[in-house]
């Protein structure tokens, strides 16, 4: 675990602090406006698949190395340096910071609040645009309300859970290699003729690191919504989603809020006709918080077990 030596008693109860820490950061002040590391992340990236894989290169099987050792090349020097600076006396502060950096929850409430506040004014274009930040579908023709539950539910996996169990299982430089990756998926990692073979590797290491987060974000949507319904539509749809990790959190969060999600959807003007998810009820204005309530309350029980998983370590420690 990514933490100082100089706490080998109670490194563990830190962690969980600096947590909580980084939660209440985010829902205090979001993503950073200005200065955000990720766009400096980004402009790497977009410059490495430049050099690496131009958009004139003929797609090859040999460029899935190529794609593997951009990604190295982006992610495990950053990662490495933060770990150093983590070894520094008051690099504990760090660990706090990077969480704080790799979280979404804050930013993901705003994008879903801004539909749901769209849709109260009965403006579908403003909610059609809203959704647009959230999803990449063609965006006249989004459903606001599905497109929206869709993506707090993934996303929710994705920007808050992944993040704070890479945060637990490896501290501040865990959440960060984590975010960086699920950057470099969101950005490589496309079935398109660009980027079928040189974002494979970002998109296949993206669904390792994002393996059993998915399933714990899976079952805690389940252990907190409709607990049948949702770990039927997991066991009978998960397998259907063409994302071996988005199908256990889409099918059980659809579950847990008992509506219906998936279907038709429209990706650079063609259309897909994607599993049906969840139950036959058809989701309303008011699942919108609902989803995000979801999400929430899976976060802070998160921390909740946490602390108690640290406190119980640190009394053993000690007895």
């Amino acid at each position: 675990m990514f933490l100082l030596p100089v706490y080998p008693y109670a490194d563990y109860l830190i962690l969980a602090l600096l947590a909580c820490g980084a939660v209440a950061l985010d829902h205090c002040l979001g993503e950073p406006r200005r200065w955000h590391p990720l766009v400096g992340f980004g402009r790497l990236a977009s410059g490495l698949s430049r050099w690496l894989n131009p958009a004139n290169a003929q797609p090859r099987p040999a460029q899935r190395l190529i794609g593997l050792l951009a990604w190295l090349v982006a992610v495990l020097p950053l990662t490495y340096v933060a770990w150093l600076l983590a070894q520094m006396r008051f690099g504990w502060l760090l660990h706090g910071y990077l969480l704080y950096f790799a979280l979404g929850h804050n930013s993901l409430r705003l994008h879903a609040l801004a539909v749901y506040s769209a849709l109260q004014n009965n403006d579908i274009k403003q909610a059609q645009l809203a959704a647009s930040y959230m999803v990449s579908r063609d965006q006249e023709a989004i459903e606001p309300v599905s497109a929206t539950l869709e993506s707090v539910l993934e996303n929710g996996s994705d920007s808050v859970f992944a993040a704070l169990f890479w945060f637990l299982i490896a501290g501040g430089p865990g959440a960060l290699l984590y975010r960086l990756a699920n950057t470099l998926d969101a950005m490589w990692g496309y079935k398109t003729s660009q980027y079928f073979y040189f974002g494979w590797a970002a998109a296949r290491l993206d669904d390792v690191l994002n393996y059993i987060p998915a399933r714990l974000t899976a079952l805690t949507y389940a252990l907190l919504g409709n607990t049948r319904k949702a770990l039927h539509a997991w066991r009978t749809q998960a397998n259907l989603w063409d994302s071996p990790n988005a199908g256990p959190v889409m099918s059980a969060g659809a579950g847990a809020l008992n509506v219906a999600l998936g279907g038709r959807a429209r990706y650079h003007g063609v259309w897909h006709e994607r599993p049906p998810l969840g139950s036959d009820t058809a989701p309303g204005l008011q699942d919108i918080p609902r989803a995000l309530r979801l999400v929430s309350a899976g976060l802070y029980s998160w921390l909740a077990i946490a602390l108690v998983i640290a406190l119980i370590m640190a009394a053993v420690r000690y007895a």
